[in-house]
């Protein structure tokens, strides 16, 4: 088995943890929706509405900014159309939002972070523009905003509108990414430049490395110079005989990974690849319940009612999981590890969430497909805490793509990194 598979479904808690305040006038979350949908305002609602071609802004309206990162003058949130990634080409309408640094818009507009948010739950209620930030999410983007970038960020298909959110898979994912950056260009054309950096973590991560496989042929038109992702979580279609190191079934099998993240694949991820089935029918009473709980609200909700009702994951499913899951392999993986722009890595080497061998393999697949990949491992640093101290390497790599210089592959060097270590004490967010 190929090792940069499921090892996502690992514990990614504090990826989810959102600290804003919604905007007002929600409707309830519908408790009878099998899709997670509701609880959200009637921004995000398309009934009745004609979508557009994917790539076009459907609304906008300014958000609050005492919630969002320091440095964002402006936020906006919106809504707009993109390809679905699952099934038939259709169209579907994705939220997500646009933050605007301090100053002058430079001559051609401010050039472009895109990024990519980590897991925060299946629920419409757990998109980030309706949600807001961590506090680590908020310190990391500021970062970027005070290099003078603006950032577009997408929710994903299916958070905070209609549907199943398709999690982690990386179609939808990189559908969502491109036609939210092409929506915004052509709806801000004097704010936003045609100059884009994928920057993603965790759930995030696989997004962007998605997005980067998936743009020279969805969105040739797109001047995207790199990607940064930390805390990878993605996996590549590589030979059998591929020299990896393999992965606990902990992070590959839902029957033994964190119930949380096991219910997360089902209700979204599998799902959205079986339309005209119901998940609870893979479910067992114990599976049902904790499936109404996913439905309503949000990963870091999940953890704590697993905790109070002693959940565990080979409760929660019955004997047709299997079959219900034989399509996910194929729509997990991404073809192949060539990426057409240098690639920026960050892993903590105390991440137990995601495991570091399977970050390994990730990287080892781009390498053996003729990546240029910047790998940079932090010791005693986690899942949580090596995503602020990798902007010490990352905003150089990135400074380094907007002049055009070369960048230095690592691959040469590339080695598995042993065994996960011990997280160092007194480093902001290394829980």
């Amino acid at each position: 088995m190929s090792d940069t598979r499921p090892f996502f479904l690992s514990l990614l808690a504090t990826c989810a943890i959102m600290a804003a305040t919604p905007a007002p006038a929600a409707t309830p979350p519908n408790a009878a929706s099998p899709y997670g949908d509701g609880g959200v305002s009637a921004f995000y609602d398309t009934d009745g509405v004609t979508l557009p071609a994917p790539g076009t802004m459907i609304r906008t309206e300014d958000m609050d900014t005492a919630h969002l990162p320091d440095g964002a003058t402006r936020g906006i949130r919106t809504l707009y159309s993109a390809t679905s990634g699952v099934g038939a080409a259709t169209t579907t309408a994705v939220s997500g939002q646009i933050l605007l640094p301090r100053g002058k818009p430079p001559r051609h507009g401010w050039p472009v972070i895109a990024w990519e948010h980590g897991t925060t739950g299946v629920a419409d209620v757990c998109a980030p523009s309706w949600r807001g930030y961590s506090s680590r999410d908020r310190a990391y983007l500021a970062r970027w905003l005070a290099a003078g970038f603006a950032i577009v960020a997408t929710d994903y298909q299916g958070l905070g509108t209609k549907g199943p959110h398709p999690y982690l898979l990386y179609r939808p994912e990189g559908y969502s990414v491109l036609d939210g950056v092409h929506a915004a260009l052509k709806q801000f054309p004097t704010l936003l430049r045609n100059r884009i950096v994928l920057v993603g973590q965790s759930q995030g991560s696989g997004a962007a490395l998605g997005t980067a496989w998936l743009a020279p042929t969805y969105a040739p038109d797109l001047n995207i110079l790199g990607v940064v992702a930390t805390g990878v979580v993605a996996g590549f279609r590589v030979p059998a005989n591929a020299p990896h190191s393999p992965i606990p079934a902990v992070y590959t099998d839902p029957t033994q990974m964190d119930s949380a993240f096991a219910m997360l694949r089902v209700e979204g991820t599998d799902q959205s690849l079986n339309p005209t089935r119901d998940a609870s029918t893979v479910l067992t009473p114990e599976g049902k319940d904790y499936a109404r709980q996913a439905q309503t609200s949000c990963l870091h909700n999940l953890f704590d009612y697993a905790a109070k009702k002693h959940i565990s994951s080979p409760a929660l499913f019955n004997a047709k999981l299997a079959d219900y899951e034989k399509s996910h392999e194929d729509a997990f993986e991404i073809p192949d590890g060539h990426i057409h722009m240098p690639v920026f890595v960050g892993t903590g080497l105390a991440d137990g969430e995601a495991g570091t061998a399977g970050q390994y393999n990730a990287v080892a697949a781009m390498c053996d497909a003729g990546t240029t990949v910047s790998w940079h491992e932090y010791p005693g640093l986690t899942h949580n805490g090596a995503v602020n101290v990798s902007a010490q390497d990352s905003l150089p790599f990135v400074k380094r793509l907007m002049k055009g210089k070369h960048i230095a592959s690592t691959c040469a060097t590339l080695a598995p990194p042993g065994p996960i270590q011990q997280a160092t004490p007194g480093i902001p967010w290394n829980n």
